[in-house]
């Protein structure tokens, strides 16, 4: 048996087949440290057969897919119809974002129907936990508080209950004995998620995990986690108000564009069952600059506030801020109008928001983009019941979107009785008489159309 040196950084992991003074992953001094692993000769690499059966795509056999209802419609929905059995879930967000209250409140509602779920809080204490639980009037007999650091021990402890979930408070806070650094480096938070996948699939029990986010947005940690885990989720919105949006950015077992607009109060986070109408409860009409959007979320149609606001400013550098939008996009669009459209735009100053702190990338916001700028510009308040959506091409023309009819029925469904469209599309959903359906072509057709509107 051979040996081979190399060495390892205690704060990140990184190997290097030499000594270095600065880590050139995390960039910090002094922490390598030499190892040695023993390496066997190729002729002696005799890899075990494994016990495993293949499966016949086409055969008899079937896999029965089985999952635990959290006993909520929309957040079953989230998950794709439930929780699955031997995956495990990275749930990340701001400090005071909601997340411990929301796991807290999916443990009680597993060990209520299932049995035994371990609650391991490594950030806050035993009583801190409780007085948040009776604040939120739960009360599950099979809810078990555990208050631990060490990764080993959570995994003797989940051994002796044998609970159906197991749900960890931070995993940054969480440290392996096996492995060098701090509790969060990432080399620790690899190691204690490595463990912990392993013993879950091995037992078949849903694991969330709770992962702090850096100032970018981004959750903390090597991306390698992300790879590791079977479903990521987002915590979204402002702390200032009171409602949230979960978002599902990765799931192996189901969508992963599916978001749940949650309301946050006393008894804790409780789904919103209208969301359109919730976002557009505070809605003015009769402003210039705002146009309604129907988007698309995994299988949820929600509509949306677009505002924008075209002011004049410095003309050698006008200011573009854009929120809830993709910023090179919301660019796209700017100069699609001037090029094509003839609005001078390069000397103002636009401002474009998504009203609700709601964050969309569809294209389909394109089209309502267009008019709510044009709108903005000229300070032509648009019809309060009109709805938009299209994909706005660099020629100026309107391309169509998928999901037309659902787009339709839920504008519909809120009021709204004229929808602009790609032309393509108008053909398909005009045969409503509910609802006036408008098709455009391009850029200069929707320009046309409003200023014949405003007599022009």
């Amino acid at each position: 048996m051979s040996k081979k040196t190399f060495f390892v950084c205690d704060n990140c992991a990184y190997e290097s087949p030499k000594w270095l003074g600065r880590c050139p992953s995390c960039s910090m001094w002094n922490t390598f440290r030499q190892v040695a692993k023993e390496q066997s000769p190729a002729a002696e690499r005799v890899e075990p057969a494994g016990t495993a059966v293949p499966l016949n795509l086409e055969g008899d056999e079937a896999v029965e897919e089985q999952r635990l209802e959290i006993g909520c419609p929309e957040l079953d929905r989230l998950f794709g119809g439930g929780l699955v059995p031997g995956s495990l879930l990275l749930l990340g967000g701001e400090p005071g974002a909601g997340k411990s209250t929301f796991l807290l409140q999916v443990a009680d509602r597993l060990a209520v129907q299932y049995g035994k779920v371990l609650y391991v809080s490594a950030e806050e204490s035993l009583t801190q936990v409780k007085l948040r639980a009776r604040r939120l009037g739960l009360s599950a007999a099979q809810l078990f508080l555990y208050a631990e650091e060490e990764v080993e021990n959570i995994i003797v402890e989940a051994e002796r209950l044998n609970p159906v979930a197991l749900i960890i408070d931070s995993v940054q806070t969480v440290k392996g004995a096996g492995s060098p650094g701090f509790p969060g480096s990432p080399a620790q938070v690899r190691e204690v998620v490595q463990a912990l996948l392993g013993y879950v699939k091995r037992k078949g029990m849903i694991c969330f995990l709770v992962g702090h986010i850096t100032k970018s947005g981004l959750l903390a940690g090597p991306k390698l986690i992300e790879h590791m885990v079977d479903v990521v989720l987002s915590f979204e919105g402002d702390r200032r108000f009171a409602y949230r949006v979960l978002r599902v950015v990765k799931n192996r077992f189901g969508s992963t564009q599916e978001i749940v607009l949650l309301n946050l109060g006393e008894k804790g986070l409780t789904p919103v069952q209208n969301p359109s109408a919730f976002l557009l409860s505070e809605r003015r009409p009769g402003q210039s600059g705002t146009v309604v959007v129907p988007i698309i979320e995994g299988s949820l149609p929600l509509l949306v506030e677009i505002q924008a606001l075209v002011t004049i400013g410095n003309p050698g550098n006008p200011r573009r801020l854009v929120s809830g939008l993709d910023q090179q996009r919301v660019a796209m669009v700017l100069a699609v109008l001037e090029r094509r459209g003839g609005l001078p735009l390069s000397s103002r100053e636009v401002y474009v928001s998504v009203i609700g702190g709601v964050r969309t990338d569809e294209p389909a916001c394109d089209l309502a983009v267009a008019l709510a700028v044009v709108s903005s510009f000229y300070d032509w308040p648009l019809p309060p019941d009109l709805a938009a959506f299209g994909e706005i091409g660099l020629t100026g023309e309107v391309r169509r979107v998928g999901g037309g009819q659902r787009r339709l029925e839920e504008a519909r469904n809120h009021g709204f009785r004229h929808l602009v469209i790609p032309q393509g599309l108008s053909r398909e959903l005009g045969g409503d008489k509910t609802i006036k359906v408008q098709g455009i072509g391009n850029i200069q057709e929707l320009l046309a159309a409003l200023k014949k509107k405003e007599g022009e």
